[in-house]
């Protein structure tokens, strides 16, 4: 039964009928994603090999405005950096503040402008972004705008899509499993496009590419305006905002745990994205009949597998809520790790095979693919819903804001530990991050009763 409060936030009856069983607005906000994903990850796949193969080079680098004060910095704390471990360590530093900045953008759309209208200035800072990234003097100008964008939009556009629902809603971990397929629709799609015109025609092609996409995201944003939920501003001489209730701070606590408890199989799983990219180029046998994959088109298998994988773990989740077997939100977390333990083996395998004399197929790329979007797809989505239903209403936006913030720390520690990738064998190097993975499995196994107790819902 949903409550006069919680009615408050949804949008008009009469704007929200229901289109294939869940509210209009959740399709707008997952294609307004889709846009935005687009943009992220078509710049994503061509940052790490555009930073080694041509912007950190000599000739290049020292046209970017600010490197050598930021390079200095960086050394300062980490000593000499080879130009693939600045390269590593500018990727976890710009991942990780993208991931940061949702706690500041939560507070900013729940306290300060709406989410509306947060969500609106991140999608014009990062079009801004984007379009930087096409010239070199402003690469690490472009970073930054693009890190204050994603702010402002990422933790503000999930916390909508809770909002459609209410509290106890049990569409609600399906709708954000829903929200997380369009979000790969666009990651599979970016590099693909993104990833082979900046590859074969030119960087800054490729980063204008991204800026297009945003540019559309906005529209769609935009357009579908009246279908999304009120802003949690009140009005003047409105009724105060809710406050934190007794027991609100043991929800908050086991929050915070069940997110350390996720961050290690984000600390693995973020390695696709960085130094994959650089290993994949040069140990393994990329040929298709005959045709040599371009090395962008691999960031594209993820966002291929989410969007294969999804529609199949909805309908799996939903046969066994039938029966009674449906695992829970926290249960699904453990899965989700360990599936990336086993994803992250079969490049352990595949380092061997090299190591030995042997090009590895790039099949053991994809199984990898295969099991670290599974694991995605059971962890990420879910603790989405975990935040969004079990969150206090006061801070809804904090809260979702912290859950970037674990991506925060994962991507930076993803990072830092590429930096390792030249001094450690490549099958150690991938045994370390499958072992990770597997420490956040075993933390779900020793924590899953008092969280489990906490986090879980209970039907209205």
């Amino acid at each position: 039964m949903t409550t006069s409060t919680e009615a408050a936030s949804l949008p008009d009856i009469g704007a929200a009928r229901d289109l294939m069983g869940h509210p209009r607005g959740l399709y707008f906000l997952s294609f307004t994603e889709v846009w935005e994903r687009f943009s992220f990850y078509g710049m994503q796949a061509l940052l790490v090999l555009y930073m080694v193969d041509q912007a950190l080079r000599p000739g290049h680098i020292e046209a970017i405005a600010g490197m050598s004060a930021f390079r200095a910095g960086i050394e300062s704390v980490f000593g000499p950096l080879s130009i693939q471990a600045l390269s590593s360590q500018i990727f976890g530093l710009y991942t990780g503040f993208v991931y940061f900045t949702p706690l500041i953008g939560g507070w900013i759309g729940d306290q300060v402008l709406g989410q509306k209208r947060t969500v609106i200035l991140g999608a014009v800072l990062m079009a801004l972004g984007h379009l930087l990234m096409a010239f070199e003097v402003s690469f690490l100008i472009a970073l930054l705008v693009l890190i204050l964008g994603s702010g402002c939009l990422k933790g503000n556009i999930s916390a909508q899509v809770g909002a459609l629902y209410d509290k106890t809603d049990p569409r609600k971990t399906r709708a954000f499993s829903l929200f997380n397929l369009a979000i790969n629709i666009g990651a599979f799609i970016a590099p693909l496009v993104c990833g082979t015109v900046g590859e074969l025609y030119g960087w800054h092609y490729g980063f204008g590419l991204a800026a297009a996409g945003m540019v559309l995201g906005l529209l769609t944003y935009l357009a579908g305006g009246r279908y999304l939920p009120a802003d949690t501003l009140e009005p003047a001489g409105a009724a105060p905002r809710p406050s934190l209730a007794p027991g609100d701070g043991k929800i908050i606590w086991a929050l915070v745990a069940m997110l350390v408890l996720g961050t290690f199989f984000a600390i693995a799983y973020a390695q696709e994205f960085n130094v994959m990219t650089l290993w994949y180029r040069d140990t393994t046998d990329r040929h298709i009949l005959g045709f040599e994959t371009p090395v962008t088109w691999l960031p594209a298998l993820d966002g291929l597998f989410i969007v294969a994988f999804t529609p199949l773990a909805i309908r799996l989740w939903r046969n066994q809520a039938e029966r009674g077997t449906e695992p829970s939100d926290l249960a699904k977390i453990g899965w989700g790790s360990l599936m990336g333990t086993a994803g992250l083996l079969c490049l352990v395998i595949a380092s061997l095979i090299f190591a030995g004399g042997g090009k590895p197929s790039l099949l053991w790329s994809v199984a990898c693919f295969a099991l670290c979007g599974l694991g995605f797809i059971y962890t990420w989505p879910t603790t989405l819903a975990i935040c969004s239903r079990a969150a206090p209403a006061a801070i809804g936006g904090v809260v979702m804001g912290l859950a970037f913030l674990t991506a925060f720390v994962s991507n930076y520690l993803c990072g830092w530990l590429g930096g390792y990738y030249e001094k450690m064998s490549p099958a150690s190097f991938w045994g370390l991050h499958a072992a990770i993975s597997l420490a956040g499995a075993i933390g779900v196994l020793v924590f899953y009763r008092p969280l489990n107790r906490i986090l879980q819902p209970t039907p209205s």
